[in-house]
């Protein structure tokens, strides 16, 4: 395919972890099939008589542990007109300046913009998985603590609660009702009843590992099983979870089989969705994990497949198909 040119708008490039960061096994595969590759900080996203624009760095990388990347000029480009492939990377919080960086990177017409923004500012990394509410475990969303008290009550005893906004297994807790130090956290979870938290039913199948499916174009693509390290509630492999090979099953096929019609329609191109003990708990959208894991795992280059469905859907979207 002819070579294209492509902006990864993320956290500082040079910060990665080039043995596991997704972004950086996307843009390495982009740069080994001849495509331009640009990191964009989403602080340098604007807009001008051109539309939206961005002062874009444009990058060659190595696998070379602490000299990954050669850094060019920044230079001012407008998205539209220099870009092929925008690809919205940025981790979570989704706080205001997210919220803003992905406004601005709707308002691009010709450049296709993975995932598609509005689909992001539309799903939450936690609330989109609640339009399938009969494939999660038993799910409240609220900032009254009482509330958040009487769901747990109902569960029997105990539940995990977790931020709407966070990543990684950020200010996830196992709450138990005897616990002391319960109204504590519960506090420190709603900002003392100023914004809504989430709590589920805990799934004790999680110490045998919660599976994340990367999906791409609401497709599966690869699945891990994150086992949590001992002592710990949370899978997350960034926080001593463990990488384990794992494959789709029945349930977890009927899952994706719910959720690719609406993926499709809200544009949500590459996703990863988290599954304990056959249920579904989360639908992460902004900037799913695990690739080079799964490929490890499995001994498959999926950053490439990845990339290959991506110039896919920039030759439709140039042919005007």
């Amino acid at each position: 395919m002819a070579s294209l040119s492509m902006a990864f708008v993320m956290d500082p490039i040079t910060a990665v972890d080039i043995d596991a960061d997704t972004t950086f096994a996307l843009m390495w595969k982009a740069q080994e099939r001849g495509h331009r590759i640009f990191s964009v900080d989403p602080a340098d996203l604007g807009v001008g008589g051109e539309g939206p624009l961005a002062w874009a760095t444009p990058v060659v990388l190595r696998r070379e542990k602490g000299n990954h990347v050669d850094l060019g000029e920044p230079v001012r480009l407008a998205l539209d007109e220099a870009f092929d492939l925008i690809w919205q990377r940025k981790d979570p919080p989704v706080d205001a300046d997210f919220v803003t960086a992905t406004q601005i990177l709707g308002l691009c017409a010709r450049a296709q913009v993975l995932n598609r923004p509005s689909g992001i500012l539309a799903a939450n990394e936690k609330l989109y998985a609640l339009n399938f509410r009969d494939l999660m475990p038993e799910t409240r969303v609220a900032r009254e603590i009482p509330h958040l008290i009487e769901f747990m009550d109902e569960l029997g005893g105990e539940m995990i609660v977790k931020p709407l906004d966070g990543k990684g297994g950020e200010g996830i807790f196992h709450v138990h009702g005897k616990d002391r130090n319960l109204n504590s956290i519960l506090e420190q979870s709603t900002g003392f009843g100023t914004r809504w938290a989430m709590a589920q039913r805990y799934l004790p199948g999680v110490r045998e590992g919660d599976k994340r499916i990367l999906l791409v174009d609401g497709e599966p693509l690869a699945a891990v099983l994150r086992v949590p390290a001992e002592g710990e509630v949370r899978a997350n492999l960034h926080v001593g979870g463990r990488a384990a090979k794992a494959s789709l099953d029945a349930t977890d096929q009927a899952i994706v089989e719910r959720l690719r019609p609406w993926l499709k329609r809200d544009g949500l191109f590459f996703v990863g969705i988290d599954v304990i003990e056959g249920k579904l708990t989360e639908v992460n959208v902004t900037s799913p994990t695990g690739i080079q894991e799964m490929s490890a795992l499995d001994g498959v280059d999926y950053p490439e497949r990845v990339i290959e469905a991506a110039e896919a859907l920039a030759k439709t979207r140039s042919s005007g198909l």
